[in-house]
């Protein structure tokens, strides 16, 4: 099997943070991506050939500010059913590969814009990141000790979350919407939309009056029984008790009186926190896991990323692959029947240039000349 998106093209305008997840995610479940990377490779963390956001794709090296660059490009989109680009607002319509330009010649292309602050508003024009985008949804606020500055939530919430899964979900609803109307569209993805979404459950909760200020809310760290603890030899637990039954099993395992410790009283918490730093302090990280383990009192170790690969429950699901030389996540979420095949190792920038290109029936000597201008490489 090739996935449940198998058949449908994908061409990914190289972005950063958002764009290359989202196209790894569209990979995964089955598309055919193929990366429109730079002549001039951009600045990137991880070498492009072992990024596992490129893994199961293609790669072509244009320069489209060169006019064959752009007629190239072009090709691609006459082919494509979803364009991905995450430049700033206006970019692409003054290389000449802006939403009008690709829909008059592909009607049916679902066009797909990936940016923090979205295509409208007094910032889109600015400049910005992860922490940036979920700084202003009230999420960035929301987490971390009373007093202190909030801590940075990677930038998993925002360019990931926010931005990479939100704009996937996007594209297929688009496609789905497109076997009925037979008509494509234009995707405004924001990863400012995506975090404020993201909020739903805590914005409920504030209408309701049951969020407060940092500090006075389950959810944030502040509860005893809904925050991390340091052991003995340096590791952590999560402890995760919210319901009742759960919270007293926690209690037992830790050798405490349920009767004794009322959690409903938030005068109580210090005295329960210090309580539970105390215990968990006294022990190593393995111990509560010997002790924790089988239970439903929701404790978990908190594991580097080396070691949740190793762990028995990922390694009994096959949660992560090595890919090339590279151990990462597997594809998810999983399908009892259109399973993806095993997914190719990440290209290096332009290694599909020339058979790309001669798929758009360009001939060796066109190729060439492409190279020799600089539009390809």
């Amino acid at each position: 099997m090739a996935g449940p998106l198998a058949g449908v093209k994908v061409v990914h305008l190289a972005s950063l943070g958002p764009g290359p997840y989202c196209a790894m995610l569209l990979a995964d479940l089955g598309c055919e991506v193929v990366i429109v990377d730079r002549t001039q490779p951009m600045t990137v963390s991880v070498e492009q050939g072992r990024d596992p956001r490129r893994r199961g794709q293609k790669s072509i090296a244009l320069d489209l500010k060169k006019p064959q660059a752009r007629v190239a490009l072009l090709d691609l989109v006459q082919q494509a059913d979803v364009l991905i680009e995450g430049m700033r607002p206006g970019a692409t319509e003054r290389l000449g590969v802006g939403p009008q330009d690709c829909l008059a010649i592909n009607p049916g292309l679902v066009y797909t814009r990936v940016t923090g602050w979205g295509q409208e508003g007094p910032l889109v024009q600015c400049a910005g990141h992860d922490i940036n985008y979920v700084a202003l949804s009230g999420a960035l606020l929301a987490m971390g000790t009373p007093g202190e500055p909030p801590p940075v939530p990677l930038n998993l919430l925002g360019d990931y979350a926010g931005g990479g899964v939100f704009v996937a979900m996007g594209i297929v609803a688009a496609l789905f919407e497109r076997e009925r109307s037979g008509r494509g569209q234009v995707i405004d993805g924001a990863i400012a939309d995506g975090v404020g979404s993201l909020t739903a459950a805590a914005m409920g909760m504030l209408a309701a009056g049951l969020w407060g200020p940092r500090g006075t809310n389950v959810f944030d760290g502040s509860a005893p029984w809904y925050r991390t603890y340091a052991t003995r030899d340096g590791g952590f637990v999560a402890v995760g008790a919210i319901e009742p039954q759960f919270y007293r099993l926690l209690l037992k395992s830790l050798g405490l009186d349920p009767g004794r410790w009322d959690r409903e009283d938030p005068r109580n918490w210090p005295d329960m926190s210090a309580t539970f730093a105390r215990l968990f302090a006294a022990e190593d990280r393995a111990h509560w896991e010997s002790v924790f383990g089988a239970t439903d009192a929701c404790v978990s170790p908190v594991l580097s990323f080396e070691e949740a690969v190793h762990h028995p429950h990922h390694a009994a699901r096959r949660a992560y692959v090595r890919i090339g030389d590279v151990v990462q996540p597997a594809a998810a979420p999983r399908f009892s029947r259109s399973a993806g095949a095993e997914t190719a190792p990440p290209p290096p920038v332009g290694r599909d240039t020339d058979a790309i290109l001669q798929d758009l029936g360009r001939s060796t000597e066109e190729i060439a000349a492409l190279r020799a201008a600089g539009a390809a490489a």
